[in-house]
């Protein structure tokens, strides 16, 4: 196997295990024993948006990663090959995260803890006190068998795409040649084609269907900006931290800048459809619509609904701006944190004031269940990319990769 730098060692092998297999693994019981608390407690309907936050978060994330190296694969883009194994495993934990996904919401939708604002008994019957003409007429698209097979349609075909590219870059691996990075391209393409008509449904399905009386065309775009974003900065990170642990020596700041332009430019574009969203109805005098900020105005959202812009507009704004900030580790790591933390609440803002009806809140139940997913993402991921050596000798653009400049 020929080094194409002698400085760098290309069989490299991330070790999984010790103090941090351990702390990940008490981070899952910590999440597990908050669950259990919200449910001893008789706070379902909080707990279960919780899980519901969490589990789109968690899949949210893994999709990014496959968003990101089918992205790769049709620009025909270089500079990222030698960090691919961290979106690549990212992708390969997409089914397990589908399937959490997929069991809260039906969990939710049976116990009527979730979406229950189509979903409540005779909404849809012009014979009952209930009745609501409004939910009557979405009722051929908002309905549960439709909602389901939706949900495991979408999430099943990102999780087969993961499985094919997974299975591609093993084959070009052991083999060499084009042949696997040409069907990689083929089929990157393609998957763009059906990533982009369906994450905006699978957006208006699991997050805005729970207020089903109100609706925004620009929500799915709103959703995939913070979801891309999340994504980024999550890459970003464990590649700091492998880089800070000794791992990725061929990995520079060249790569880490070209990280931070797309996270700072999916941060504005994040705040652009955000405000777009609330000045369009200003703009197009629809009072009916407020209903939605108004609801994230009352007096213990308001507080979060301003911290929620100032995170992820101002601080990546602020702190990104400059060339030399996106090319240092610790600007780059804090930022990175500070925007997980910061759309972890945008999905809170997004799930909370439309679903908890009482036993309003923040504690226990929501720092836990957070917790929880951080250790079972960083746990199925790590060990991902523990199986592989963390390098892609045979792909095309390797040499182009280490020789990144900007």
């Amino acid at each position: 196997m020929g080094n194409h730098n002698h400085t760098h060692n290309f069989t490299e092998q991330f070790t999984f295990s010790g103090k941090l297999k351990t702390w990940t693994l008490i981070a899952i019981v910590v999440g597990i024993l908050a669950i259990a608390f919200g449910f001893v407690t008789g706070q379902q309907e909080r707990t279960f948006a919780n899980l519901l936050l969490m589990a789109y978060y968690f899949t949210c994330v893994c999709a990014t990663g496959l968003f990101f190296i089918a992205l790769q694969y049709v620009a025909q883009a270089g500079w990222a090959t030698g960090l691919i194994r961290i979106p690549q495993a990212m992708s390969r934990v997409l089914p397990i995260a589908s399937l959490i996904l997929i069991v809260v919401c039906a969990a939710g939708l049976m116990t009527h803890n979730l979406y229950h604002h189509w979903n409540g008994e005779g909404l849809t019957d012009p014979a009952s006190p209930n009745y609501d003409k409004l939910i009557a007429g979405k009722a051929g698209f908002l309905n549960v068998p439709f909602f389901l097979t939706r949900l495991v349609l979408f999430l099943g075909a990102y999780s087969f795409f993961a499985w094919l590219f997974a299975k591609y870059s093993q084959r070009e691996e052991l083999e060499g040649g084009l042949v696997f990075y040409d069907k990689s391209f083929k089929w990157s393409a393609i998957f763009l084609i059906v990533f982009g008509f369906t994450t905006p449904i699978w957006a208006f399905d699991t997050i805005m269907s729970l207020e089903a009386h109100w609706f925004s065309t620009m929500f799915g775009w709103y959703n995939f900006a913070a979801m891309w974003v999340s994504g980024l900065c999550v890459i970003t990170l464990i590649v700091i931290l492998m880089k800070k642990a000794g791992y990725l020596s061929w990995v520079n700041e060249n790569h880490l800048h070209d990280l931070g332009k797309f996270i700072f430019a999916f941060s504005i574009f994040w705040t652009y459809i955000w405000f777009s969203q609330f000045l369009l109805i200003y703009y197009a005098n629809m009072p009916e619509e407020t209903v939605y900020f108004y609801k994230r105005w009352e007096p213990e959202y308001l507080p979060w609904f301003w911290l929620n812009i100032i995170i992820n507009f101002l601080a990546p704004l602020l702190i990104l701006m400059a060339r030399d900030s996106k090319r240092q580790m610790n600007r780059m790591m804090f930022v990175c944190i500070l925007l997980l933390c910061g759309h972890w609440l945008d999905y809170y803002m997004m799930i909370m004031p439309g679903t908890v009806e009482s036993h309003r809140g923040f504690g226990i139940i929501e720092i836990g269940i957070a917790v929880g997913f951080v250790g079972l993402f960083t746990f199925l991921t790590l060990n991902q990319i523990s199986k592989r050596s963390l390098v892609s000798t045979n792909h095309p653009f390797l040499e182009e990769s280490i020789n990144h400049q900007i």
